[in-house]
């Protein structure tokens, strides 16, 4: 049993699924449902594409070049049984999987970072936009400052 890989989206295509698609110059294309056919006759490029492997890789959305990745990865040829080696990536797996979950942690407030400065921005954005909704027309013409009202919602927030 054959697996291979979608060229579009880079997923798994299990035998009897997709379609494959060779070329004039005899390069085989596997395509492993109709979203990436489509996308794929549209000469669509995947890294362009938010929802491919390939997008996310080149936007540092996936932690693909984590180093842990590849312990993991079974080699295609026998190795011969070593006692000590084995007893050594026994030992070694609790700490790579503690490495792995200290990168991750770290890959992800990578990528919230900024996060909450945008959406004060988009709130205080928005405010700007509706404040016609939140004050009275006829009512006198007070000026608030934006850091008070940070300051009032963090204060609602802590409670």
């Amino acid at each position: 049993m054959r697996l291979e890989k979608c060229w579009f989206c880079s997923s798994t295509v299990y035998p009897g699924h997709g379609i494959q698609f060779v070329r004039n110059d005899a390069k085989v294309f596997s395509i492993c449902r109709s979203k990436c056919h489509k996308n794929f006759k549209m000469k669509r490029n995947p890294r362009k594409v938010k929802w491919t492997k390939a997008y996310r890789r080149v936007h540092g959305k996936d932690m693909t070049q984590d180093s842990t990745f590849e312990f993991e990865r079974k080699p295609n040829r026998l190795e011969r049984y070593d006692r000590n080696l084995a007893e050594n990536i026994l030992k070694a797996i609790p700490k790579i999987e503690k490495i792995r979950v200290i990168r991750e942690e770290r890959h992800h407030k990578n990528r919230m970072k900024g996060k909450k400065e945008k959406i004060q921005e988009e709130a205080v954005k928005e405010l700007e936009q509706g404040i016609s909704m939140v004050k009275a027309p006829l009512a006198q013409k007070i000026k608030i400052s934006v850091s008070q009202w940070q300051s009032e919602d963090n204060d609602a927030m802590e409670e």
